[in-house]
């Protein structure tokens, strides 16, 4: 595991490399208390989902998710 402190506006690049062409770029956009808000900027075709709702899709369960986009664009909401 890779361990990087970030404060506040202050992002992470992954991928973008040659041979791996996507790039996922967090952010971290708000500290408050023990909790932390990050924003995820990637192509819509890659797929972002929480631990938790990646663990049951991936046991074959329907966490409710994927969803389709209530915004009518036919792609799905991201969890």
């Amino acid at each position: 595991m890779l361990v990087l402190s970030r404060k506040r506006l202050e992002s992470v690049v992954v991928g973008g490399a040659v041979g791996f062409e996507r790039l996922l770029k967090v952010t971290v956009l708000e500290l408050k208390g023990s909790s932390v808000r990050l924003g995820f900027e990637v192509d819509s075709s890659v797929p972002v989902h929480r631990w938790e709702v990646w663990e049951k899709i991936r046991a074959g369960g329907n966490p409710d998710s994927p969803l389709e986009d209530p915004r009518g664009s036919g792609g799905l909401m991201r969890t």
